[in-house]
């Protein structure tokens, strides 16, 4: 299973497409985040097949960032081909209604408990920024409420304190009001406050003093974004109580956590149901789809209904409509989940085995079918400040390592299984990993 170092010179054809790649595209990427830690440079990929990417030197390696999520069915699973195909059998629509739309957000009416009205989107970051603009115009207030380690796109209003350096963060009670990123306007910071997330008296406490000026708070359920930092037990309701008591829209960020632990989300699986729900990356089937639904009085708020003007060419565009059609198709048949948790489950506890035998101290977390690898770290993580501690130099050097054995990891805060991947190849993959591990152990 072994592949050419990572660590030696870059093969001719990777390195030959990156020098390309520098001179035409800012830093060699099409996204910041596509720098691949390990490798100094983005891991070019030549294709993809079911649990498996090859890259454009011919290696084949076993493949656990998955598109940063979003191919949850695996690479080109077929009945994703299908639907891509047949739409572009029937001319590859936009900026056109078709009867496919509405057919989904039917379904997806009947599987998310907050999704009474749907409207669909193209990227992640558009949809937060969509769905905080519904609720601004539903409530007539201005202010939102983030937390401290959720990341919900790139867009100037909620791009605070995602990752914020620890030496810059503030009192960890009173958590600093952070840039994620250079040319956000200074002037932007008085519309958001940044909370310590899991703690239900920071939340009263804001709520009570400043309520009247806050149209909504916007979390992740499940804070994949910061090391799966799970919602403490009653946190969640908590929230569900104070912003109602206010009048606030509660948004949940299920880009990431949508349709891990069942089609009724993160939502459906802790019976905690929000006012907005925003959805991405599983949703498309690998294609380029996201929506935001939620409760139709606050949904109503958006244009031609409502003030909230929410419009674009590529909305819907009928070749991510019909790929959704198929993955939702796929994940609600009866064995999906129970299966694609068995993959997980045993994932996450032989990478516990391996790296515990390898002598490597690197804590495990997940839910559903995405989790997260901590090294360095010891014990549950349970604010963004404690999985902030992670030792990342170690981090770096176990996924270089296991390029080299043929396992991809892309490095960041959350990984996970596919439906396509089998028993046979977590294990191939967790003997690779063992590999790695004792080679880094090892020095």
């Amino acid at each position: 299973m072994s592949a050419t170092s990572t660590t030696g010179r870059s093969t001719s054809e990777a390195e030959r497409l990156s020098e390309l790649a520098r001179r035409v595209l800012p830093g060699g990427v099409t996204a910041a985040a596509r720098v691949n830690p390990a490798l100094g440079r983005p891991f070019l990929t030549a294709r993809g097949d079911g649990p498996r990417i090859w890259d454009v030197d011919g290696r084949v390696y076993l493949d656990f960032f998955l598109s940063s999520g979003a191919t949850l069915l695996g690479h080109g699973h077929p009945a994703v081909k299908l639907a891509i195909q047949e739409a572009a059998d029937l001319g590859l629509i936009c900026a056109q209604e078709t009867p496919h739309a509405a057919l989904v957000a039917q379904r997806l009416g009947e599987l998310i408990p907050s999704a009474e009205m749907v409207r669909f989107t193209n990227s992640g970051t558009e949809t937060t920024w969509h769905a905080i603009r519904t609720a601004r115009a539903f409530t007539g207030r201005s202010k939102v409420v983030k937390f401290e380690g959720h990341f919900h796109g790139y867009h100037d209003y909620l791009g605070w304190s995602c990752w914020p350096p620890l030496d810059k963060a503030g009192a960890e009670d009173r958590p600093a009001v952070v840039p994620e990123s250079g040319g956000i306007p200074a002037e932007l910071r008085d519309l958001v406050i940044v909370l310590p997330w899991n703690d239900a008296a920071a939340l009263e406490a804001t709520l009570r003093a400043r309520g009247p000026e806050i149209a909504a708070v916007i979390m992740e359920p499940v804070n994949y974004n910061s090391g799966t930092i799970l919602p403490q037990p009653g946190y969640l309701e908590a929230a569900r109580r104070l912003t109602h008591e206010h009048g606030v829209v509660l948004i949940f960020d299920e880009i990431l956590s949508g349709f891990r632990t069942s089609p009724s989300c993160a939502q459906g699986h802790y019976g905690v149901t929000p006012d907005l729900t925003t959805l991405g990356k599983v949703i498309g089937g690998g294609t380029v789809l996201s929506a935001f639904v939620g409760r139709r009085e606050v949904m109503e708020a958006v244009a031609p209904r409502g003030a909230a003007v929410h419009s674009g060419t590529f909305n819907a565009h009928l070749l991510p409509i019909l790929a959704a059609q198929a993955l939702l198709g796929e994940i609600t048949k009866p064995d999906f989940y129970p299966t694609l948790h068995r993959l997980h489950d045993h994932f996450c506890s032989g990478l516990r085995e391996g790296f515990k035998r390898a002598g490597l101290s690197v804590w495990v977390q997940g839910l559903g079918a995405r989790f997260s690898i901590l090294p360095g770290l010891t014990e549950e993580p349970k604010s963004y400040r404690q999985a902030a501690r992670y030792d990342r130099e170690l981090a770096r050097r176990l996924y270089a390592a296991c390029l080299d054995e043929g396992v991809y990891f892309h490095g960041g805060w959350h990984h996970g299984v596919s439906a396509m991947h089998t028993i046979a190849d977590l294990d191939q993959a967790l003997d690779a990993i063992g590999v790695a591990a004792r080679r880094v152990h090892r020095g």
